[in-house]
């Protein structure tokens, strides 16, 4: 086997994020702000059979961590047997699904069952009526449904994910970390990002790693680093009550010089960066017949030049706004965060 490729400040193909649609049953504020969203073509949408293909090839170059992403994952018909798939292959050591949960007690069981190894789960909010004014969806009840059934599946090391913004749930950080506690999960905040169609966001509505640590020091006597973060995007730190949470500070502490993530959109568009103005088309080849060598060395020498510190240059940017407006969105929903796949 021939070494794994390095880019050019020697970063590898480490993990790899696969999303399987674009489509998503929630509209977070963070993310689907808008009314109305244009949607990649239905015949576009890569099959099971060609998603696993990519994860064998992006497996030979150093992807061994697999996750799969969307939109909204289980909206993706079958999904259990996709998973199936990919748990198969030698070259996969660790998959994990992200998930909003409203749709997971139903399929908690099959996932487990079908071979998937961990979960996160988005939970912005402990209170039912913020979440149905953020994320216009009537159904909170679901997503703690969700998480009480990925633990009565099996499921351990489950991540609980929320994005901090200013002013909508800033003040349930000490509450969302007592109840990650009582399912035994783990919380991960993360800071509000400029990427996708996060159209609305602000500087002003961020709340930094440091205020956030500031926050959950007084609330629960000290914190200190806990280490083990490797090239995964969240810090952890243990709480003076013993408890571990993490922190992805992507908008203030960016960590681009250890990112080894590669994004797959539903439609075969290949990411090197979320923060990329461009991707790469792997269905075209994909489905006109290339060989797996063939499309190794398409991967191996994009990779190679890959210069990507896209975090970086946002946080140094001055007078730093959004990063697309609505016109921009539509001229190509691949700039979309739920068609990238966060």
């Amino acid at each position: 086997m021939s070494p794994a490729p390095l880019d050019r400040f020697a970063r590898p193909i480490g993990s790899l994020r696969l999303s399987v649609t674009d489509r998503c049953n929630m509209r977070c504020g963070y993310c689907m702000p808008e009314p109305e969203y244009v949607w990649l073509p239905r015949e576009s949408i890569l099959t099971f059979e060609e998603l696993t293909r990519l994860a064998t090839v992006f497996g030979g170059l150093g992807a061994r961590k697999v996750r799969i992403t969307g939109g909204e994952p289980l909206l993706r018909a079958e999904l259990p047997e996709l998973v199936r798939r990919l748990a198969a292959l030698e070259t996969v050591d660790d998959l994990a699904m992200t998930t909003n949960g409203l749709l997971l007690a139903q399929h908690a069981d099959a996932l487990r069952g079908a071979g998937l190894h961990r979960l996160t789960i988005s939970l912005d909010t402990l209170q039912a009526e913020r979440a149905r004014a953020f994320a216009r969806v009537d159904r909170h009840a679901d997503v703690l449904e969700g998480i009480a059934a990925a633990a009565a599946a099996g499921f351990t090391g489950t991540k609980l994910n929320c994005v901090v913004i200013r002013g909508y749930n800033d003040d349930e950080l000490e509450a969302l970390v007592e109840y990650a506690a009582s399912v035994q999960c783990e919380m991960r905040f993360i800071e509000y990002m400029d990427v996708g169609g996060a159209t609305r966001w602000s500087m002003a509505d961020v709340v930094s790693q440091t205020e956030i640590l500031d926050r959950l020091a007084k609330a629960f006597g000290g914190v200190r680093p806990a280490g083990g973060r490797g090239a995964a995007p969240a810090e952890r730190f243990r709480l003076g009550n013993g408890v571990t949470v993490g922190v992805i500070a992507s908008t203030t502490q960016p960590f681009c010089e250890d990112c080894d993530r590669s994004r797959i959109a539903a439609d075969g568009t290949w990411f090197t960066c979320l923060y990329a103005a461009d991707g790469v088309d792997l269905c075209t080849p994909l489905r006109a017949g290339a060989s797996d060598e063939e499309l190794a060395y398409l991967l191996t020498e994009r990779w190679v030049r890959r210069t990507d510190r896209g975090a970086e240059q946002r946080r140094d940017q001055p007078d730093r706004g959004a990063l697309h407006q609505i016109g921009s969105l539509r001229a190509d929903p691949r700039r979309e965060m739920h068609t990238r796949g966060g």
